[in-house]
């Protein structure tokens, strides 16, 4: 079979009013039922690719979460839809700190999740999450 005739079912998703990616990525990918969020920094809605909401790891866990939520929406799911998230630390001493903010956006059934250490290093950015979800 030649390339062309392969179907494509992957869809790339756009999120209106959210900061463009600053590297050559997706925000998310659809592929055979299931939402693929890159992994999502602490950004501000509306603002630069690189600008930052927070200083504390409460404050960017929740706004990281809160951009995968955007993704999610964009792309018909939505946070109870999620089936693993992997969670990036710059500092693996906040990782209480990051838990219990995580935790308010997950109160009942909870995802699959791992964590690791972050291994970029972007100025200011405490956390970054990715997630796979139904879609």
């Amino acid at each position: 079979m030649a390339e062309s005739e392969i179907p494509r079912a992957i869809r790339h998703v756009e999120v209106p009013g959210y900061p463009a990616p600053h590297s050559p990525y997706s925000h998310a990918v659809i592929a055979n039922g299931f939402v693929f969020v890159s992994g999502q920094i602490p950004v501000k809605p509306g603002g630069a690719p690189t600008e930052i909401v927070g200083s504390t790891m409460q404050e960017q866990t929740r706004q990281a979460l809160r951009n995968v939520e955007t993704i999610l929406r964009a792309a018909g799911s939505s946070l109870d839809r999620v089936v693993k998230i992997t969670v990036l630390l710059a500092r693996s001493d906040l990782y209480k700190e990051m838990n219990e903010a995580y935790a308010e956006f997950f109160p009942d059934a909870k995802p699959a999740r791992a964590m690791a250490r972050f291994g970029a290093d972007i100025p200011g950015v405490l956390v970054a999450i990715d997630a796979i979800a139904l879609a």
